[in-house]
């Protein structure tokens, strides 16, 4: 009985093996790029899905997560992303108390920024969004550049972080920061220039383009993290404009400041600190960096 079962199995396996190519060239299931039970034409998500590739404390790595179809979508965009302040800047007082000319006032060169009861700093907040902003940013294909990556002993001024947006010819520039008002106020809000139009500043071109990318942040922003404008500026709209701030009012380019959260009230605080939660935000951010140049 051997013999003929081999034989029999050496005429079945050739027919197997070319109906499992037939197969598989039919776009069978199993191994393919889709894998089983998806949509053959669905579109994937413009940001990827970094979240769900996030460490423990929520923080995307360059390398992690899938690389979306429209990866060069940004290409040629240049964004510049400012955080706020520096991680050593209380380190050079006299430096960072030194007075800046911003054309409507003159302001400190810059500031060591504020920071939770329980000291987690927004120097330290605003580099790790800065860093999760900019991996988004580029997975999409902008150039991106930062103000300072905790390269620097302090600064830079807030005069010369507006010029670095403008001699990067910069397509949109966010300034990052969290707030230090009184516990119980809470939320969000987006800083928008004024029309300032004397001396060294003019920022005429620039007020109409800034309020759309604000206004388009400020969206995203709320969807993606779950959180609300401001109960305390804005007058719920998360929106302000001021014209007392030297990055703004000496920026020739679209630029915005968005204070994600009040770093002195607990709750605010609570979600400021979490890996989790500062993913979401930069994510909102992206998003509305995204629509904005996309126009």
């Amino acid at each position: 009985m051997r013999r003929p079962l081999t034989l029999a199995l050496a005429a079945l396996v050739p027919g197997a093996l070319l109906g499992w190519l037939a197969y598989g060239a039919l776009g069978g299931t199993g191994g393919g790029t889709d894998g089983p039970g998806s949509a053959a034409g669905a579109a994937p998500s413009t940001l990827g899905s970094p979240t769900g590739s996030a460490g423990g404390d929520g923080k995307t790595g360059a390398g992690t997560g899938s690389a979306p179809a429209d990866a060069a979508s940004l290409r040629g965009k240049v964004v510049v992303i400012d955080p706020g302040h520096n991680l050593t800047n209380f380190q050079h007082t006299a430096d960072i108390n030194r007075k800046v000319d911003i054309v409507t006032n003159w302001k400190e060169c810059d500031t060591t920024g504020t920071s939770t009861n329980s000291g987690y700093s927004e120097a330290k907040f605003t580099l790790d969004v800065a860093h999760r902003l900019r991996t988004l940013l580029q997975r999409l294909g902008a150039t991106v550049r930062l103000t300072q990556d905790g390269d620097r002993p302090f600064g830079p001024c807030v005069d010369e972080r507006a010029r670095i947006g403008n001699a990067a010819h910069a397509d949109a520039v966010v300034s990052i920061h969290a707030d230090g008002a009184g516990a119980g106020q809470r939320g969000f809000h987006v800083i928008l220039p004024g029309t300032v139009h004397e001396g060294a500043a003019d920022t005429r071109a620039v007020v109409a383009p800034s309020k759309d990318l604000g206004k388009l942040i400020a969206d995203d922003f709320a969807r993606t993290t779950g959180t609300s404008p401001s109960n305390y500026v804005g007058d719920g709209t998360g929106l302000v404009t001021r014209e007392d701030l030297g990055g703004l009012n000496l920026s020739t380019v679209p630029k915005v400041f968005i204070e994600c959260g009040n770093m002195r009230d607990t709750k605010d605080a609570a979600l400021l600190t979490s890996g989790v939660w500062r993913q979401s935000a930069a994510e909102g951010i992206s998003e509305g960096i995204v629509s904005f140049l996309r126009g």
